[in-house]
């Protein structure tokens, strides 16, 4: 698949300032980053752009600070990190915009990196303001996306500065782009789709999506509770969302038509109640008796669900088959994990919780791609045009 937008490969860097979009949106906890994933994923654009003798102005959100300074949201701990991880030093803005953090940026000499505060302690920055956008645009000569995970959002630090700014995109967006392209326009086959999570609504648009490209979509989660109470199978006490039964069924009767097969689950583990701790039975159907809630797929769904990864060509994931995080029903999601580190064929893996289990089990570096961005990873497969994406110079 070709890439339609300029990359910061073909960008005359040497001498200016750029402001780069990054995700730093990473979890923290005793004073320090819980997992720097996200940080790491953006050091091959970093490096590139100080190793070509560019200054650089980096700009990212932490957590939902909804316009107001978070204390406790503030960049410091993350330029911190960022700092032992380049092994040079990386300056910390008071601010996002201002005199203080102008005078800052233009003191950048070559190779030397400032970090803006937190970009959604702005009100501006989730309204895409212009007069922020402007701001932003004033501190840099270039501006340089690699922030995949906020790509989806047209805000002041996506979309808004890069119509003020020569746009191009960063190395990482470049291969999520790249990666997750390849996927829907020229997968090798067979290509099958995992999907898990706890909501339809969430993943619809891609299962309509993938009933056109895919050979197979392979369903699990708390997402088939849906897709069982649209047949009329008895659900129990499990997660469904009440709005996604429709979807599901109209899901289920456009597979039929389709060369796509949509399968689910054919056991289930049950528990009392979602906890470590519960009374916890198989199912070797997927009737959920009243007082029991379905929180994995059983062992015959498992085992039928790897043998149809290890058959694959291409194979997309997104989201867990149960509630991993409890270790009584992890068993689903780690037969689907270890399947996929093991196959053979292309695997791409769909950002957000699928991510974290791959990570939890120790394969995360088992497979082809790690998409960082949850919601971006899923718009943009499901045929999306994304606003961060789009601002930025064509190729």
């Amino acid at each position: 698949m070709s890439f339609a937008k300029a990359s910061v490969r073909d960008a005359e860097v040497a001498g200016k300032r750029v402001l780069v979009r990054v995700d730093f949106n990473v979890p923290l906890d005793g004073g320090k980053v819980a997992d720097d994933t996200r940080i790491r994923a953006a050091l091959p654009t970093i490096e590139s752009l100080r190793e070509r003798g560019a200054s650089l102005v980096l700009v990212s959100h932490l957590g939902r600070p909804k316009g107001q300074v978070v204390p406790e949201l503030s960049m410091k701990l993350v330029g911190e990190h960022l700092s032992e991880l380049l092994g040079a030093p990386v300056r910390q803005a008071p601010a996002v915009v201002g005199d203080e953090v102008k005078a800052l940026a233009e003191g950048l000499g070559a190779g030397d990196v400032l970090l803006l505060e937190n970009v959604r302690f702005e009100p501006g920055e989730t309204e895409n303001d212009p007069g922020l956008a402007a701001d932003l645009a004033a501190l840099a000569d270039l501006y340089v996306n690699d922030a995949f995970g906020a790509a989806h959002r047209a805000h002041a630090s996506t979309a808004g500065v890069a119509a003020l700014l020569p746009g191009f995109a960063g190395l990482l967006l470049e291969r999520e782009l790249t990666e997750l392209g390849r996927v829907v326009e020229s997968p090798a086959r067979p290509l099958v789709v995992v999907l898990g999570g706890a909501k339809v609504t969430d993943k619809v648009g891609v299962i309509d999506r993938f009933l056109e490209i895919a050979d197979e979509i392979l369903i699990g989660g708390a997402m088939c509770f849906s897709f069982f109470r649209a047949q009329g199978i008895a659900t129990g006490n499990s997660l469904v969302e009440e709005e996604g039964v429709e979807l599901a069924g109209k899901a289920q009767a456009q597979a039929e038509s389709a060369d796509c097969e949509l399968r689910l689950p054919i056991d289930l583990v049950l528990g009392e109640a979602f906890d470590a701790e519960t009374e916890v039975r198989p199912s070797d159907g997927v009737e959920v008796p009243d007082g029991w809630m379905g929180l994995d797929i059983g062992p015959r769904s498992a085992a039928a669900y790897a043998e149809r990864i290890a058959a694959a060509g291409t194979v997309l994931w997104n989201g867990p088959m149960g509630a991993f995080e409890l270790a009584p029903f992890a068993a689903g999601t780690r037969a689907v994990a270890e399947a996929v580190a093991d196959a053979p064929g292309t695997t791409v893996i769909g950002g957000g919780d699928s991510v974290a289990a791959l990570q939890q089990f120790g394969l995360a570096d088992k497979v082809d791609w790690l998409s960082t961005g949850g919601g971006a990873s899923l718009e943009l497969l499901e045929g999306k045009k994304l606003p961060g994406v789009e601002a930025l110079r064509d190729a």
